[in-house]
């Protein structure tokens, strides 16, 4: 039981990961073509590997959004899950990271110590870690809220985030990352991503909306509560995806096409009706949902229900 319970522990604190990536990518879209991420980094083909996120960022380019203002050319970034500490311990690893990627660069002092920052960023403030920094005279500053500088005390240039205390405005996306999102959080999610037409833009939503509706089941329940809209918006949100698996079908087995189709489209509308069913939305309104995008009839759609 107990090696169960930490695979399952495992596996949930690896689903936040993609989505605080997702969430990043956001809070940078302004800049995309400016930056380069790098979701896991091999140290010049040695058995090395960083497990964080690397941001390259193009020469004398300014970062509009709030968090990006102090990167540097190579910037690590440490993402602390809701149920993640965050202690000197971490700092000292991340800093460890930084030392690494330095190291390994293509010659000798290639990476410039000035040419590297880190940001290690978690949802509620860590008292105890803000504590250790004033009881051994580190500098701090909070430029911004939610935003806290390093100034003193570390090798490289190192800022804090602490999502609870970021400006919703300015942060929604993560603002997402959380078991704690407010109905009104949730509701401007699902209804920018109705919106959104731009393929790698609705993937990152969508990996962001995954883990975050899984967070607060409650909240998507509440905002389902008379909303026949709000299963609609469900149901558009995994479009895509359901319609790529079909597109993927036509081309890869021409032979076979209609049969294919179908058994493939039957079974991504299974497996969306099954997700459907574990945020507790009622048969009724999965039923009209499912006959408004895929011109199913009453009967047809039940026929999932069953």
């Amino acid at each position: 039981m107990a090696k169960e319970k930490q695979e399952a522990e495992k596996k949930q604190k690896l689903q936040w990961h993609p989505a605080f990536a997702a969430a990043l990518e956001m809070e940078l879209l302004e800049n995309k073509d400016d930056l380069e991420f790098e979701r896991e980094h091999n140290l010049n083909r040695k058995p090395l590997l960083i497990d964080c996120l690397v941001i390259k960022k193009k020469k004398d380019v300014v970062i509009k959004n709030e968090i990006g203002k102090f990167f540097r050319k190579y910037n690590i970034i440490e993402y602390k899950s809701v149920r993640d500490s965050l202690s000197i311990d971490d700092v000292a690893k991340t800093q460890g990271y930084a030392h690494l990627y330095k190291a390994y660069g293509e010659s000798v002092n290639a990476i410039k110590f000035d040419e590297v920052s880190v940001t290690l960023i978690r949802e509620s403030k860590p008292i105890g870690l803000f504590k250790y920094f004033e009881e051994n005279s580190y500098t701090v500053s909070n430029p911004y809220k939610g935003i806290y500088y390093i100034e003193s005390g570390l090798k490289f240039s190192t800022q804090i985030i602490t999502g609870k205390e970021l400006t919703h405005e300015n942060h929604e996306w993560f603002n997402l990352l959380s078991d704690k999102v407010t109905k009104q959080e949730m509701a401007r999610a699902i209804e920018y991503s109705r919106k959104v037409r731009n393929k790698n833009e609705r993937e990152l939503i969508d990996a962001i909306f995954e883990v975050s509706a899984w967070a607060n089941k409650s909240v998507v329940e509440e905002l389902k509560m008379g909303d026949e809209d709000m299963c609609q918006a469900l149901m558009e949100i995994m479009k895509p995806e359901i319609e790529e698996v079909v597109n993927t079908a036509v081309l890869h087995e021409r032979r076979e096409t209609e049969r294919k189709i179908k058994e493939t489209t039957e079974h991504a509308i299974k497996v969306a009706v099954e997700m459907l069913h574990s945020l507790n939305l009622g048969n009724d309104e999965i039923k009209k949902a499912l006959q408004k995008n895929y011109n199913l009839s009453e009967e047809e759609a039940l026929s999932y229900l069953k």
